[in-house]
């Protein structure tokens, strides 16, 4: 049974929406405080987030990035905001999707369902698989795939290495050198225009998924992933 986390501080709109969950097999977690939602969210290990916009302290945007830092979840917006900017905003901030009050709560179910389906269905990581994510983006060692969103690619084994020691350090700059005992694994030299290749299908693939400018050169040191598709906090 999928748990489902509701963060909505109208009190009817939440109980209608628990109410409605519940009647279809789901669990639900409802909040009514707003302070520590990612606490909750730890705590809690939701299958999926209905998250509003318009909260007490901080907005949806702001917690949706909290989450996205620990978890690649589905998360979906409900909001009486109908702009398309807001939709735009609640996308760039790691949403899944976006739905506008008011809805039909068949709706609702129709897109959990959905969003349930493709993050722990058929095609999602099998129970142990190994999955290394940074903000959202993750890799699936032993499939050589690469997700995003609703999104999937296949990778090369190199680019498999070069995306693996990447995601896993993140925002630490990583040395060339470093890159090319990963990919290469070997005493004999490797060209340094050889890994300036790989590179640049690395960044070819991450714009297949809609990612521009994630991989940073940093002169004289390396490389090192930056989050260029969420919104700064």
């Amino acid at each position: 049974m999928k748990k489902i986390m509701i963060v909505e501080d109208n009190d009817d709109l939440r109980s209608l929406l628990t109410e409605h969950l519940e009647k279809f097999g789901y669990r639900t977690v409802s909040l009514d405080e707003f302070d520590a939602i990612l606490d909750k969210f730890l705590e809690e290990e939701p299958d999926l987030v209905l998250l509003d916009i318009n909260l007490p302290s901080f907005d949806g945007f702001y917690w949706c990035r909290q989450i996205r830092q620990h978890s690649t979840c589905p998360i979906i917006f409900i909001s009486a905001r109908e702009g398309t900017m807001d939709q735009i905003m609640a996308l760039e901030n790691g949403a899944d999707d976006y739905i506008t009050k008011p809805f039909s709560y068949e709706m609702v179910i129709a897109k959990i369902k959905s969003h349930l389906r493709r993050a722990y269905g058929e095609y999602a990581p099998a129970q142990g698989e190994r999955v290394v994510a940074f903000h959202g983006l993750a890799y699936l060692p032993e499939r050589m795939e690469l997700r995003f969103r609703s999104q999937s690619i296949e990778v090369s084994k190199k680019e498999a290495l070069l995306l693996e020691v990447l995601l896993e350090r993140g925002e630490k700059v990583t040395s060339r050198d470093r890159l090319i005992e990963k990919m290469w694994n070997t005493d004999m030299f490797v060209d340094e225009n050889t890994l300036n290749v790989y590179i640049t299908r690395v960044r070819k693939r991450l714009s297949e998924l809609g990612i521009h400018d994630a991989i940073e050169t940093v002169r004289g040191a390396g490389y090192r992933m930056r989050n260029t598709w969420e919104g700064t906090e």
